[in-house]
Formats: structure tokens, C-alpha cells, sequence
């Protein structure tokens, strides 16, 4: 399919992440990380004007946007790296926003949520990858706060514990949200190259996961959210 050029944007090359050269990472979440220093083809993530994350609570318009997934049961990989657990789903499941297709391609995490909501983060973030046919990502993000142990991520975090390259199966819709409002803003990639363009959405119910679930993923990831970007003079719809 043509999306897959833009695989290797995503961390979806075919050597996994851990046996590249990763020459960037994520500092403490507050302080900009100035990745134009470590490379100069990451000029974008200083210069960008349509940068992500974003605080939402920065919304400046509020609207009900179409957003219907096709998730359900689904195997997938583990790919592990450097600040990286991510899963790659075969084709098949995808979400339409907006009329407009997108396949689902993997589903990474970071801790803690990169997105905030009046300067909040919750302790974990799902970021559901998509592409359209013609490239074009779309991004479904899902926040996580501690209480009951989500059935998924104890797949996922058993497929960690197994390595790269480990098999899980699990149905998707156990992490999302049923009939959520949606934050929708046009952004970018939150690492290296932040290429801008990306659709963003970001369901405004959080999930729950356990303090076990969460620990584990903070114990693969670290510190992973990249710093608050500016909003500019961006649209951000909110749900109403």
C-alpha cells in the first residue's frame, strides 16, 4: 500500500529500533530537548510551528467530530528499543475520521501521557498510529490513570517481558474508550523528525490501568514524554 513510505517515520522499518542508531532522547518533560543539536535533519522540531503535544485545555473551538473505529481481536508484534514498546498490527482494523480512512499500524506508549489537559499528564498514553492509502497519519491517543488492570496492556506487558519479536492477541477496543468526545488539532510527531502533518486525536475519557501495568511500563520506557509545544495559532476543537 502507499503508506508504506511513511513507515519508517513511525519506527516501523523493518530492523527493529533497538539495532539502529538512535541518536536522541527524551529529557524531563519540561525542558525543550532541542533535537536540531543532536542532528540537523531534526530541524523541524525546533522550528516546526505545528509541533506536538499541546496542553488541550488550550481549545479554541468545541464541536461533535466523526471518529468510528474498526478495532476488535487482533494479533500483533512487540518492538522494543531505547524509550520504545510498541506493538505492529497486521492490516485490517483502522479508524475514519471525518470520512477520511486510516489503517491501523502499530500502537506505541510513553510515561507519562505526552498530551496534558490543564497542565496534567496522566502516568501512561496509547498512541494508535494510522496512515491513509496516500501516507497521511492519524494518530488516536488514549490516556491511562491507575485503578483497574486493563486485560490488553496485561498482554502487552507480558509480550514485553518475552522481547522483541514476541506475539500477543488482544482485542483493541479493551483500550479505547466506547462513544468518547475526541480533541482534534492538526500537529506533528512528538520524536525525531516531528514531520508536521499529522492528525491528531485525543479521547477526552481516560482509561485505567493498574499500578502493576503502569510500573511496567515505566520500568521499559522511562521518562518519555516529550516537552509541552506552543498551540500557535492553530484550530483545537474540543468535544462538546
Amino acid at each position: 500500500m502507499k503508506y508504506l513510505a511513511s513507515l519508517a517515520l513511525i519506527g516501523l522499518a523493518a530492523t527493529p529500533l533497538a539495532a539502529q542508531d538512535k541518536d536522541w532522547s527524551f529529557s524531563d518533560g519540561v525542558t525543550p530537548e532541542r533535537w536540531a543539536t543532536v542532528n540537523a535533519a531534526y530541524g523541524m522540531c525546533d522550528a516546526g510551528l505545528n509541533q506536538s503535544p499541546i496542553d488541550l485545555s488550550a481549545a479554541n473551538a468545541r464541536g461533535d467530530l466523526e471518529l468510528e473505529t474498526n478495532f476488535g481481536e487482533t494479533e500483533g508484534t512487540i518492538v522494543l528499543g531505547k524509550e520504545q514498546v510498541q506493538v505492529n498490527f497486521p492490516a485490517g482494523l483502522g479508524m475514519n475520521s471525518g470520512g477520511k480512512e486510516f489503517a491501523l499500524i502499530q500502537v506505541h506508549f510513553h510515561t507519562p501521557s505526552e498530551h496534558a489537559i490543564s497542565g496534567k499528564r496522566y502516568p501512561l498514553v496509547a498512541h494508535f498510529v494510522h496512515a491513509t492509502e496516500s501516507g497521511e497519519l492519524g494518530v488516536l491517543g488514549v490516556m491511562f490513570e491507575e485503578g483497574d488492570a486493563n486485560p490488553a496492556l496485561e498482554t502487552i506487558v507480558a509480550g514485553v517481558g518475552a522481547g522483541t519479536g514476541a506475539a500477543v492477541e488482544f482485542d483493541v477496543n479493551d483500550m479505547v474508550p466506547e462513544d468518547t468526545g475526541i480533541y482534534r488539532y492538526m500537529g506533528s510527531l512528538t520524536t525525531p523528525p516531528c514531520s508536521e502533518g499529522v492528525n491528531w486525536h485525543v479521547a477526552d475519557e481516560v482509561m485505567t490501568a493498574s499500578a502493576d501495568q503502569i510500573a511496567a511500563m515505566e520500568a521499559n520506557l522511562g521518562p518519555s514524554a516529550r516537552s509541552i509545544q506552543p498551540l500557535g495559532t492553530r484550530l483545537l476543537v474540543a468535544p462538546e
